[in-house]
């Protein structure tokens, strides 16, 4: 299969976008689905799922509205629904499928249904009938129930994208009630990272004789290079601080933290030497969230501090995960490329019974929900695009969302390398001040990480730092936390909230109308300067260390002396403002103006009166 085979509109637009080659999961399921077959899809984040089910979809559109005069009513009708589990991922796919129809735009029509617009607003939006809507599962179905929305006798296709998360936040029963306001022949396409006993329920409810794709493509010359370094949760601020300054990683990176109070600690802590940073997380409004995530792509933000609220597990939760991997063992991880396309194969025999009743399951997995935005997620889905590395500050709660946080990196044939820092049994609440609550699980996660990654041939190798040549920059740590306290953190957290709200009404109102205002807006200013003394930002020589950044990453020798010689004053002056000032001082000194001539003058002046 080859993208000139599509619609010409189609191709132009995706060498516009730099699609020149389909990936492995495209060359399998567009064909697929362009035959017609429900298609369940297992295949890694970044591996080009969002390409796969959006081309066949605005493929059939196009044929099918080509076959029927220009005054057809069923020309106007929704065709396709894509269902997702976070708005992120929903404004990510709709501004995929725009670019798309950049070329036939007048023929198809999309809507994004999970924004942050009240659902009576959104049914002007349903009265023009949009081609293809992308909604979270509670949109789409309030907007079915309200009757706003009636595709009985027009669905064509029903996508459900990153199908276990949409079921791991709870969405089951809305995926049920949906189903019966759907006609009772469509396609079906169901993509997802895993293929849990979840999924397997949904595949028995929703598909039909499907093709079962399962890919696992090892990424080549093993791009993502893993690494852990053990420290006590002090270290981690001292670690963070030396490799940010000190440009041990070069390029865009982004940092993960495990709560929301943490994400404002570390801004503020980094704001003490000068270090910007944008914040992510559920409490942003989704215009904000959304334009921090393409202005970081676009280059303008080198540091993003993020939670994944969305994927955080209790430590209840977080007991069967070994059930889980055993599980995933037996759908083909271990192969290069395992392709079935079976229409009575069943998934039952690849999935290990599981030891709790499915009622239990479900009810530690309603733990996972916070009470922040329900359909807030970055660690899956989101497209970063040209991370060069991912900093675990906090260790995940699972290894599953380990595997999703080093998967925003060394993607699309690049190296990236991912950092995690691990708080050992011993050494946890050591510092109360700044102790994370999930650090007395890092061990025990680790551990499970490393037997998962073990399953694909990864290995996390250990970072060991000279912590004797770090030890010079530990009074600066200390200085700089002390300022950074409780009622720092709430302030800073409460503030930016409100900048980021104004900064939303602007990106909904003025900026649709001046889209290069855009620019304006910068998320990473400074939220709460709390004692910040300039000498921070300065590293003096005698303090460089000799540290080598990890192989892998680019740094220069340069780049550090540089940093190390940073005087505390500009040295670009106005060189005529410097001539009058040698020239006054030249005038001005005693030792070069003073003559004997004078002296006698002046004396004689003196008698005289």
């Amino acid at each position: 299969m080859e993208f000139k085979d599509l619609d010409p509109r189609l191709s132009r637009a995706l060498s516009k976008l730099n699609f020149h080659k389909p990936t492995l999961i495209q060359a399998k399921a567009i064909p697929l689905a362009l035959a017609g077959k429900d298609i369940l899809a297992r295949a890694r984040t970044g591996s080009g799922k969002t390409a796969a089910y959006c081309l066949p979809i605005v493929q059939k559109i196009l044929v099918n509205k080509e076959a029927l005069p220009e005054s057809s009513s069923e020309r106007i009708t929704t065709r396709s629904i894509i269902l997702v589990p976070t708005r992120e991922l929903a404004a990510q796919i709709t501004k995929f499928l725009s670019d798309l129809l950049i070329y036939c735009s007048k023929d198809v029509k999309v809507a994004n249904l999970a924004g942050n617009i009240p659902v009576q607003l959104q049914k002007s939006i349903l009265l023009e009938k949009p081609d293809i809507i992308v909604a979270t599962p509670s949109r789409a179905l309030a907007h079915l129930e309200s009757q706003s929305l009636i595709v009985y006798n027009s669905l064509e296709s029903l996508v459900i994208d990153e199908a276990d998360l949409i079921l791991s936040y709870g969405y089951e029963e809305d995926l049920q009630k949906i189903l019966t306001y759907l006609p009772k022949i469509f396609q079906s396409l169901l993509m997802s990272a895993t293929l849990t006993k979840d999924v397997e329920n949904l595949k028995q409810l929703l598909l039909r004789n499907p093709a079962i794709l399962t890919l696992h493509e090892e990424k080549e010359d093993n791009l993502l290079t893993q690494y852990a370094v053990r420290c006590s949760e002090m270290d981690k601020f001292l670690l963070i601080y030396v490799i940010l300054k000190l440009r041990l990683i070069h390029g865009k990176c982004i940092i993960f933290v495990n709560d929301i109070d943490r994400c404002y600690r570390l801004k503020l802590f980094l704001e003490q030497f000068s270090i910007k940073s944008c914040v992510l997380n559920s409490e942003l409004p989704l215009n904000s969230r959304y334009h921090i995530v393409q202005e970081f792509n676009k280059g303008v933000y080198d540091y993003i501090i993020a939670t994944d609220e969305g994927d955080f597990i209790s430590e209840q939760d977080t007991d069967d995960e070994l059930d889980e991997l055993d599980e995933e063992e037996f759908v083909g991880i271990t192969d290069n490329y395992l392709i079935n396309i079976d229409s009575e194969s069943n998934v039952d025999d690849e999935v290990q019974t599981s030891k709790k009743s499915t009622s239990e399951n479900k009810s530690k997995k309603k733990l996972r929900l916070q009470k922040k935005d329900k359909e807030y997620g970055v660690s899956r889905g989101v497209d970063f695009i040209n991370v060069a590395a991912v900093i675990n500050f906090d260790f995940p709660t699972s290894a599953k969302s380990y595997t999703h946080r080093v998967g925003r990196t060394a993607r699309a044939n690049q190296r990236g390398m991912s950092l995690s820092f691990v708080v050992p049994k011993e050494l946890v609440g050591q510092n109360k001040n700044v102790t994370c609550s999930t650090a007395k699980q890092d061990e025990k996660i680790y551990s499970r990480v490393e037997k998962k990654q073990s399953l694909t041939n990864s290995v996390i190798k250990p970072y060991s730092f000279e912590m004797k040549q770090l030890e010079g920059f530990r009074y600066r740590v200390e200085d700089a936390l002390r300022a950074v306290t409780r009622i720092a953190v709430k302030e800073a957290r409460l503030k930016d909230v409100k900048s980021e709200i104004l900064n939303s009404e602007k990106l909904k109102a003025h900026f649709e109308d001046n889209p290069n205002d855009l620019k304006i807006l910068r998320h990473d200013t400074t939220i709460h300067p709390a004692r910040v003394q300039q000498h921070m930002k300065h590293i003096p020589s005698y303090l460089m260390p000799k540290i080598a950044p990890p192989s892998g990453v680019s740094s220069t020798r340069e780049d550090n002396e540089d940093l190390g010689s940073i005087p505390f004053r500009k040295n670009s002056r106005n060189p005529k403002r410097l001539s009058k000032n040698r020239h006054k001082k030249r005038k001005n000194d005693p030792l070069k103006t003073f003559s004997i001539s004078d002296t006698f003058s002046t004396n004689k002046r003196q008698r005289k009166k």
